[in-house]
């Protein structure tokens, strides 16, 4: 996927943000305390389960980084946004 193709999808996700040239998206989270941060995380490796496609993560006290990229081609793919549009639904 080009870098053009990544910013036109990223408008369907548009709290993430599109990272390493085209390579990644990225989204940042913060929360009331660490339980709501580790229930984020199990939520989120839930969807990468029925997914099959698991993101970077970076949790810490009251944060949670994100990263999407399919390692195959090193690179986005379709199935990188659907999944952050996904996360992004937990939290509606």
């Amino acid at each position: 996927m080009t870098l053009e193709e990544a910013t036109g999808l990223q408008k369907e996700v548009p709290l993430w943000e599109v990272i390493d040239q085209g390579h990644g998206i990225r989204r940042i989270l913060t929360f009331a305390n660490h339980h709501e941060v580790i229930a984020f995380v199990n939520a989120v490796a839930w969807i990468s389960h029925r997914e099959d496609h698991h993101p970077n993560i970076l949790a810490g006290y009251s944060r949670c980084e994100l990263v999407y990229t399919t390692h195959a081609v090193d690179g986005l793919t379709e199935n990188d946004f659907i999944c952050a549009a996904k996360v992004d639904a937990l939290l509606e």
